[in-house]
């Protein structure tokens, strides 16, 4: 079929239109297009512009289109490398001759004979062969014979689309064409008086324009609309949430200074100012019938646990239970032991327990028990909480760490264990910045953790060349034979034809042979290893001297004894995410180093790898991530399903705030948007909230 005609078809999936199947739908889905109506509301991030030029005015290195008659085209074997490619020569109206040539393209040969006439698009190339400019892998269309109108898939004004490997901006394009008829059937989700106030394209308008705009004026536009739309509804979304928390009451837990002091106590250590004034703010909020619903937001290392630790105490005081849900069984089963050692020497009726898929059904079945039973203040576990089986007796607190890994259904079904609504704190070891965290969670008050507890050691940091790893290597030897231990991170778990990087399976057979051979004891860990915790247990215990790892290994891990962080292919991660390798080192009381390796070592690469090695605050490298790689690199913007230009928009606080206006004067309004139902539907899609009624 060509193209679907109904209003209802723009959530029909995509392979229903022409030439989409099951290959392309799936290459979609990777980029969060699974219906029409995604495909109209993903606009291009940018646009190529290709100035129609003669041959003889090309200019190397800009971007240019010409309309030529191909003069000679054929296969051709370079000498020295054998490549095989596509020459062709080709000239203008004037005689002007220009060099065409086509990589790893054979089927050219089919689509283009001597005689045609073609209208090319591309970068001028900068080097000239035999004194003509050339293109190289130019975007081509063969068009009639001389005086045919001009060509309407290539040159001019052509999309950049977000693409997987597979698909094309081409090709997206040239589906939006069939389905842009139907943005006329979108539901404009702004209500007109918005629009108006903020001077704002309706969204069919901004469909169209945003997909085929005349200039770049039209294209900035109709993103300056959809960027206002996304927010919009994410702001609409957070003030409704806060309106249903508000509407179902907490049971109140009281405060009380003898459980904060025997909790103090019993720590071991004293709380920095940041960790106190967090606890206030979480005790203050616990004291009130509308439920907390609170983000701490902490640097690696800072104390998020110690602070949720506090909550549990103070809520088991009162007589009520707390669930701990975490996204790794390696974290849950590190929050089960800090939460023991804070907890069970200072309230020896306190008891933690732990619920994790890998459990024996017997001891899943004792701990969902001693659950429902009351028997247990507190269980630590993943995924498994949220199961139908679990149940608690009286469930007062519920806490999700990395809580940007959670999806708001599963939040949601935790919060759901309780008879009543429980309070509510979220802990993210990922330092966000402050208007990046009030947008993305803006549903939630917000404590900031920025300073890390005494005694804490400074990870020194180093990039280092990758012709001189063999340094690194020296480095890893030596805090061995000192007794202690490393990490090894690897960007991939197997080989790839396509990627050009270290793998940890290959690494870990290649470290193991020729590098650190016996004594040295060397591990793997990586997300499909089954015996995943049993590695971390090994190097815990001190059985594993060099553990090769992957990702799996970002957050979660707290090895005291570890004192190095090797990171190969360091270019490949996002500045926050090697702060959060960093954070597994410098755990202890002995000096640790991270030691950075680049695949690409360019100066652009290296330039941000060194702003790692010299910048110790979270909180500055997500700036600056957010600065040099966009917003969406630091959380993900397709899993907060924000656009590209939503998320660069939330460096703009005046833009936030004048949102944030709009969507809560609606909401207070209309608290259930029955008035508003393309914007309900909007909000329901976006972030399946099944609660909102």
């Amino acid at each position: 079929m060509s193209v679907l005609v109904l209003p209802r078809a723009l959530d029909a999936p995509v392979d229903q239109l022409q030439d989409i199947g099951p290959k392309y739908s799936k290459l979609l889905a990777k980029l969060g297009i699974k219906t029409i109506r995604d495909l109209l509301l993903t606009l291009p991030f940018g646009w190529e512009t290709y100035v129609p030029s003669q041959i003889s005015s090309l200019v190397p290195g800009t971007q240019a289109s010409v309309i030529a008659t191909v003069v000679s085209i054929k296969p051709v074997v370079t000498p020295r490398r054998r490549m095989r490619l596509v020459e062709a020569t080709v000239a203008d109206d004037s005689g002007a001759e220009m060099r065409v040539v086509w990589f790893h393209s054979p089927y050219i040969l089919k689509h283009l004979r001597e005689g045609d006439r073609v209208a090319f698009a591309g970068v001028v190339d900068k080097s000239q062969f035999r004194g003509r400019p050339g293109m190289v892998n130019p975007q081509h269309e063969r068009l009639g014979g001389a005086g045919e109108t001009a060509p309407q898939k290539v040159g001019g004004m052509t999309p950049k689309y977000h693409l997987v490997e597979g698909l094309t901006s081409r090709k997206i394009a040239g589906w939006v064409e069939l389905v842009l008829p139907l943005a006329g059937h979108l539901e404009d989700l702004l209500p007109p008086e918005v629009r108006e106030r903020h001077r704002l394209l309706d969204v069919a308008d901004a469909v169209r324009l945003g997909h085929k705009p005349a200039s770049l004026e039209d294209f900035a536009a109709a993103r300056k609309r959809m960027t206002f739309a996304d927010l919009f509804e994410l702001q609409a979304a957070f003030a409704m949430m806060r309106a249903s928390i508000a509407a179902e009451p907490a049971t109140p837990i009281p405060f009380r200074q003898d459980v904060g002091d025997a909790f103090k106590a019993g720590l071991g250590f004293e709380l920095t100012g940041a960790q106190r004034l967090a606890t206030r703010d979480a005790f203050r909020d616990m004291q009130q019938s509308v439920p907390m619903n609170r983000l701490l937001n902490g640097d690696v290392g800072s104390g998020k646990t110690a602070v949720a630790a506090a909550c549990a105490a103070m809520t088991h005081a009162a007589g009520m239970q707390t669930v701990v849900m975490a996204p790794t069984e390696i974290l849950a089963r590190q929050h089960l032991r800090k939460f023991r050692t804070y907890l069970e020497g200072a309230f020896p009726d306190l008891k933690v327990e732990l619920l994790v898929s890998s459990q024996s059904t017997a001891e899943r079945r004792r701990v969902r028990t001693s659950a429902a039973s009351g028997h247990c203040a507190l269980v630590v576990g993943t995924h498994a909480l949220i199961e139908d089986e679990v149940e608690f007796f009286d469930l007062g607190l519920a806490v999700v760490d990395e809580q940007h890994r959670f999806g708001t259904r599963q939040r949601e079904l935790l919060r759901a264990k309780g008879r009543g609504r429980p309070h509510f704190l979220a802990m993210t070891a990922t330092p966000i910045p402050r208007t990046l965290a009030l947008a993305m969670y803006g549903e939630m008050t917000l404590s900031v953790i920025d300073e890390m507890p005494l005694g804490r050691v400074p990870v020194e940091t180093e990039v280092i060349d990758p012709d001189h790893r063999d340094r690194a290597y020296d480095l890893v030897r030596k805090e061995v034979v000192a007794g202690h231990q490393a990490f090894v991170i690897c960007p991939l778990i197997e080989e790839s034809e396509t990627v050009v990087a270290r793998s940890a399976t290959a690494e870990f057979e290649r470290l193991r042979k020729d590098v650190f051979p016996e004594p040295m004891r060397m591990g793997l860990i990586h997300g499909r290893l089954k015996d995943k915790e049993v590695v971390m247990q090994r190097f815990a215990g001190g059985e594993i001297d060099v553990l090769v790892a992957t990702a799996v290994v970002e957050v979660g891990v707290d090895v005291p004894n570890a004192t190095v962080m090797m990171i190969e292919g360091a270019d490949r991660f996002g500045l926050a995410q090697l702060h959060q390798f960093r954070g597994r080192v410098g755990r202890g009381s002995a000096r640790s180093r991270c030691v950075l390796l680049a695949d690409d070592p360019t100066d652009k690469s290296l330039a941000r790898l060194e702003l790692v090695a010299r910048t110790s605050s979270g909180f500055k490298l997500a700036e600056e991530d957010m600065r040099l790689r966009g917003t969406g690199e630091l959380l993900g913007s397709r899993q907060h399903g924000l656009t590209d230009a939503a998320m660069d928009a939330l460096l703009q606080p005046q833009l936030l705030d004048d949102v944030r206006q709009e969507a809560e004067r609606i909401v207070q309004a209309d608290p259930s948007l029955n008035g508003q139902p393309a914007l309900r539907a909007a909000v329901v899609r976006r972030l399946e909230l099944t609660s909102i009624s």
